[in-house]
C-alpha cells in the first residue's frame, strides 16, 4: 500500500525531500550527494526522492518552481529549504539539527 505525502513527513526523524524531474541535469548530479548522505546518517533520517512531473499536486502545493529543491520535513512542518545541488556535509550538517538523540 502507497503512502501518502503527508504521511510520510509526519516523522520525528527528519525527511530529507528531494524534489526532481528526470530531464534535470543538477538533479542526476545530486543522486550521489544524496546516496553519501544516506550512509552517514542511517536510519536517523529519511531520504525520498519525489518527481515534480508525476506529482504535480505536491509540487503545486509547496510551490516547488525550480528542481531540485530540497525540503527538511519534520512531524508534518517544512524546517528547511533550498533549491538547487549542495554538498553532502551541508546536507548532513542540515538533518542532524533535526535529528532526535536517543542516547
Amino acid at each position: 500500500m502507497a503512502v501518502s505525502f503527508n504521511e510520510l513527513i509526519q516523522s520525528d526523524k527528519p525527511v530529507l525531500v528531494d524534489f526532481s524531474a528526470e530531464w534535470c541535469g543538477p538533479c542526476k548530479m545530486l543522486a550521489p550527494i544524496l546516496k553519501e548522505v544516506k550512509n552517514k546518517v542511517g536510519d536517523d533520517a529519511k531520504i525520498v526522492k519525489i518527481d515534480v512531473d508525476a506529482n504535480p499536486t505536491i509540487s503545486q502545493q509547496l510551490q516547488i518552481r525550480s528542481v531540485p529543491t530540497l525540503i527538511v520535513f519534520q512531524n508534518g512542518e517544512a524546517k528547511w529549504r533550498q533549491s538547487g545541488v549542495v554538498s553532502a556535509t551541508q546536507l548532513e550538517q542540515t538533518l542532524r539539527q533535526y535529528m532526535v538523540t536517543t542516547h
